[in-house]
Order: C-alpha cells, then structure tokens, then sequence
C-alpha cells in the first residue's frame, strides 16, 4: 500500500525524532485526532500505547527511505540547479514524494553519493551506496588516472563546486556513459560515444570512472 503524502511527512517525522534524535516516543497531543495516525496504526507503521507513538520496524524502515529521499531531493535542487539553501526545503518536500526507488538511486549516483544534506544533516545511506563502497576501492578512479586509449564507464560527478558540476552536465556527460581518454595534454580530450570533448584538469578530476568497463 502506497501511503498518501501527509501520512508519509508524519512517518518521515517521526522517523527523525526517534531514531535521529534518539528520543523514546512522542506525544500524541492533539494528533489524536488526526485520521492519518489511525491509518498509520492500522498498517503496522507505528504503535500507540497510553497516547505515545513509537515506530514499528516497518515504520522504521520506511521513515528511513523517505527522509533519505528528502534529503536527496534537497542536495539535487542545491548541487544541480543551484537553488538556495533556505528554498531546497519547501521545493524538496513537494518532489520526494515524487520519486520512485529506481530514480532515487539514479540521484545518489549521479551526486556521487552524498553524505549530508545541505543543511548538514546526515542522508541515510541506501543500496546503490554500499554498492559503490564495494567498487570503490577496486576500481573507481577521477578521469584523470584513466590511460590513453583506456575504456572506462562513469560512475559518479563529484565535486562541491556547483558550477563546475553544472558545466560537466551542460557537455550531457552522465553516470552511465562509455568513455575512452584521448589526450592528457594541454587539455583532457575524450570520446563518448561518435563525440569528443576536451575539458581542463579541474573539471575532469571531478568525474569518477569504472575502468575496465
């Protein structure tokens, strides 16, 4: 079952202030009243006892993802479209809500598998970022360390300069792409595909490639 939205803002609530936060329960106050903590209830995300709301495994699991999806979203808006921190927050709430598991992972990897939100805030780690660890430290490498003539395919764009990632991203160069490195010198020429590129060193550092790919 697909919760609504204001069922999953409640549970994405919840999920930050008891298991972020650490606190035991929360209040149920006025919420008693709210049909969505009954719906809440009666699907197995939470639990009531005695007007105090504790999350159920179930409950714990799906806080986590949506507060991973919010936080996402927040770093996409800041990152990609350079959108200001004190407006990533009520723009990110709208889209989480929008995104489906398969594009969420498409997110992390496209931001390199972000750490925290804009405002600091740590982005609960999802499968395709245990996945990365795991390639990582195998074969994962900046453009850079490519060889000539070596075949690769991008894994992430990683950099904290926003423009820079913006230019990487106007030339249409994604995770995912087949990349072959031409020349290292004056420029850093590569081939995607039937096109060519040539971009300096700044920018190329921030693209990270699978070799062997």
């Amino acid at each position: 079952m697909k919760l609504n939205e204001r069922a999953q803002e409640i549970l994405e609530m919840l999920w930050v202030q008891l298991e972020e936060k650490k606190q035991k329960t929360v209040n149920l106050g006025i919420s008693k009243v709210d049909p969505t903590i009954s719906e809440l209830e009666k699907y197995g995300y939470i639990n009531i006892t005695s007007d105090k709301i504790a999350l159920t495994d179930k409950g714990k699991i799906e806080g986590k993802k949506l507060v991973r999806r919010h936080r996402l979203s927040e770093r996409l808006f800041a990152d990609i479209f350079d959108i200001k921190k004190n407006s990533v927050h009520p723009i990110s709430c709208q889209f989480e809500h929008l995104i489906y598991e398969e594009v969420e992972e498409a997110i992390c990897t496209l931001l390199g598998h972000p750490k925290f939100c804009p405002h600091g805030q740590k982005i609960p780690e999802g499968n395709c970022c245990i996945k990365s660890k795991e390639i990582v430290s195998k074969v994962i490498k900046p453009l850079t360390e490519l060889n000539i003539k070596e075949k690769a395919k991008i894994a992430y764009l990683h950099t904290q300069d926003t423009k820079k990632l913006q230019k990487i991203m106007a030339l249409g160069i994604l995770p995912g792409m087949s990349i072959v490195l031409l020349q290292k010198f004056p420029s850093y020429v590569f081939e995607i595909g039937y096109s060519q590129y040539a971009i300096d060193e700044s920018l190329a550092k921030c693209i990270f490639v699978r070799s062997g790919s």
